[in-house]
């Protein structure tokens, strides 16, 4: 049994307490390996932002558990390093879909883990995140559970249609598991692919795509039936259309790749959303870093050369969203 305060984390209680109360969402940022992390880490410093290190069952499988273990242990010493002496990380499991895989990662130091029995009926979905919420607990471990589903592709995580949160489910929900956090399905999707061209219009300025506004409206009456609690948005890439464009132009093959418009992220992060996850514009920003050097320098075979800009370039995304779209910026004394 590794616990995660032994590693230098922090579990989400008080860091998303504090952002409801700001008016801000913290950032979850998934990753796969080190560049990944060591941008979000150095962005999460250089910007005084408290950060969450999402970790899929797939990410896990890719990395290797007890590798995650000390990576994580490593990103808090590694933010001490560059100069922020409490530094605010949580490691989070994403889309756990057993009690089983849970439990392991609560074992391995894991601070948060998230149990998704929203494909499940409602009863089975009560069940499942209260067995993972009286396991976790023990260990001061912060659950977060999913009602509603939400469409697009992203890892193992797979549906064709969305089904909006009810609203009137989430008070039973909630005091039924006793669940720390809830991830609502308002419209965002997963993936790069969020909605198809026919349910999009045209920007006669741009000529580029715009998707359908997210359903406020469903968040709205959720928060007015659990005012403060802690409510997170998955699926809320905004696909970048810049590192769509660059992929495109230097071999790639991203065609109506369509994000979440940052502007209804900005709202959402200031209403009860305390976390906003974001995993697709990382792997753009990379894909788009490392297609340009290989583009440009052919020849190029040491990965330090093409893995170093494609870290710059991560890094500067994730600046951008804690700087201009979350808000959580500054909120350490670092």
């Amino acid at each position: 049994m590794v616990n995660y305060k032994d590693l230098g984390l922090v579990n989400t209680r008080d860091m998303f307490a504090k952002a409801i109360k700001g008016g801000y969402a913290i950032p979850a940022f998934n990753f796969n390996n080190m560049e990944q992390l060591q941008a979000i880490v150095k962005a999460a410093v250089e910007t005084k932002s408290p950060v969450i290190l999402q970790v899929s069952k797939g990410a896990r499988n890719y990395a290797n558990q007890t590798l995650l273990r000390y990576m994580a242990e490593g990103a808090v010493e590694y933010a001490k390093e560059l100069g922020c002496e409490k530094p605010e990380i949580v490691l989070h499991l994403d889309h756990g879909d057993s009690f089983e895989l849970c439990k392991s990662c609560v074992d391995m130091g894991f601070s948060s883990v998230m149990i998704d029995g929203s494909h499940l009926p409602y009863e089975e979905n009560v069940a499942l995140t209260k067995k993972v919420v009286e396991y976790a607990h023990q260990f001061d471990v912060t659950v977060e559970g999913e009602l509603g589903v939400l469409a697009g592709v992203e890892d193992e995580v797979s549906a064709e249609h969305h089904t909006y949160t009810n609203p009137e489910e989430v008070i039973d929900f909630a005091t039924r598991t006793g669940c720390d956090s809830l991830a609502i399905s308002i419209g965002t999707s997963h993936g790069a692919y969020k909605f198809k061209p026919e349910q999009c219009h045209v920007d006669p300025a741009t000529g580029r795509l715009v998707p359908p506004p997210l359903a406020f409206d469903v968040l709205d009456a959720v928060m007015e039936k659990l005012p403060g609690f802690h409510i997170v948005l998955h699926g809320s890439s905004s696909v970048p259309q810049e590192y769509v464009d660059m992929i495109n132009q230097y071999g790639g093959k991203l065609e109506a790749a369509i994000g979440i418009p940052e502007d209804e992220l900005r709202k959402a992060a200031k209403s009860a959303v305390c976390k906003i996850n974001i995993d697709s514009d990382s792997r753009l920003a990379m894909t788009a870093a490392v297609r340009k050097v290989f583009a440009e320098k052919p020849a190029e075979f040491d990965p330090r050369k093409y893995l170093g800009p494609a870290r710059d370039e991560m890094e500067k995304l994730y600046k951008h969203k804690i700087l201009n779209v979350l808000g959580s910026d500054n909120k350490l004394s670092c």
